[in-house]
């Protein structure tokens, strides 16, 4: 540590103030003036509340499933709770989760894993992506990574001195990655590619032809693919499609699954890691190092959750109707869109401005005024153009509660006055 950065604390800082590592912004930590979208998005469900207090916000921004999990899995959870056996540390997971994500691989994808060398959990796929840079980079290597996308694996990378080389998702390339532009010099760099398909948020899905290709570009250049499959469940336009079906890719990576978005078990935190052996050991001894386990009874639970194949399809079934309901009722309003691939989201081109005058200069500024004129949430997007993300994961017990929403959604922007 310099004695420049201690020189560059106040009197009013704490003295540990110069110790922050760099990776988190060193001895400005904590110091940010700059305003997340995120935070943007409260300020101004705030201002709408206030502004128009007898009109109920319109929440399509929520990111999780709006149900519990169902309840065959609660009730077992409940039992597992009680049970002597399942109070110590799991480690790196119980062999009942283990075989029943290897009989899911199996029955959903005619994958064949080993469930004591080609699987681990993880509590929650999110650890996972700040596990896995560990095993691999070193300063100066290279993650690539989609964007926009799921950034954990790109801060990870960053915190071990390593790289990030963004792909673009754009509307001209079908929202797949562009990898013929990738650079030579950035290739010879790489060390992991992250995939995510169905793609948050732009819910496109992969093809196996794409697929093929990752495979035989891992090869030639010699990098590692993790493939985010958090969404594999919530599939509408084919049956599911799983990286490791691909001939070739159990030799170059790792699939993530989660139980959250298509099982409802968001919170329950609980995913699993499968492919390569010696990629999973790896991620096994960092994991090893980071964390002592899910609780069994929740491994437990999970397991039995992944021997239900109704519970997905049902989840599947519904969130599939609401992007139904939600397309027709946007594409009546003026926006261009459709029922994307998979996941619960839909990403949709975001207005210019609005017949009368007013320009946004970029999605964020559409989601203030969605916000704050009609009481219309959204999450904005501008890393690849400027797109607003729907999602179905609103609050509605009955279809006619669906409805019911997409009337009033109809209602407050039938007449909005957007422009594209």
């Amino acid at each position: 540590m310099s004695t420049a950065s201690k020189d560059n604390s106040t009197a009013a800082d704490p003295y540990f103030q110069s110790l922050f590592a760099d990776r988190i912004g060193g001895v400005n930590y904590g110091k940010d003036t700059e305003i997340y979208k995120f935070e943007k998005i409260k300020r101004a469900k705030r201002k709408a509340l206030t502004d128009h207090p007898g009109r109920e916000l319109l929440d399509f921004g929520i990111g999780e499933n709006d149900a519990m999990a169902d309840k065959s899995i609660r009730d077992l959870m409940a039992q597992e709770v009680n049970q002597p056996e399942n109070r110590g540390y799991a480690d790196n997971g119980v062999a009942e989760f283990k075989q029943a994500a290897a009989r899911f691989m199996k029955r959903r994808f005619d994958v064949q894993v080993d469930p004591d060398t080609q699987i681990n959990h993880c509590i929650g796929s999110k650890p996972a992506y700040a596990m896995l840079p560990a095993c691999f980079i070193n300063p100066g290597d290279i993650t690539l990574i989609t964007v926009p996308g799921y950034p954990v694996a790109a801060t990870h990378t960053r915190y071990y001195g390593g790289e990030v080389f963004n792909l673009p998702l754009l509307a001209e390339n079908n929202f797949m990655p562009d990898l013929d532009a990738v650079p030579d010099d950035i290739y010879r760099r790489t060390k992991i590619l992250v995939l995510n398909y169905p793609n948050s948020p732009t819910g496109k899905t992969a093809t196996a032809d794409f697929y093929a290709k990752v495979v035989a570009l891992a090869k030639e250049k010699e990098f590692v693919v993790v493939q985010d499959a958090a969404h594999i469940m919530l599939t509408f336009d084919g049956e599911p499609l799983s990286f490791l079906q691909t001939p070739g890719a159990m030799d170059v990576g790792v699939e993530v699954h989660s139980m959250s978005k298509g099982y409802d078990m968001i919170g329950w935190r609980m995913g699993f890691v499968c492919g390569h052996p010696k990629i999973v050991s790896a991620f096994a001894d960092v994991k090893d190092n980071s964390d002592s386990g899910q609780f069994i009874a929740t491994q437990k639970a999970a397991a039995a959750a992944l021997d239900n194949d109704s519970i997905p399809d049902q989840v599947n079934k519904k969130y599939r109707r609401r992007l139904e309901k939600l397309v027709t009722t946007l594409n009546e309003c003026g926006f261009e869109c459709e029922v994307p691939g998979g996941t619960y989201f839909l990403y949709a081109k975001s207005p210019t401005g609005t017949q009368a005058g007013e320009s946004f200069a970029a999605a964020e500024d559409a989601t203030r005024y969605l916000i704050e004129e009609f009481g219309i949430v959204t999450v904005p997007w501008d890393n690849a153009g400027a797109y607003l993300r729907f999602s179905v994961t609103y609050v509605a017990p009955t279809e006619a509660d669906e409805d019911a929403l997409m009337e009033e959604t109809k209602r407050r922007l039938g007449d909005a006055g957007l422009a594209w």
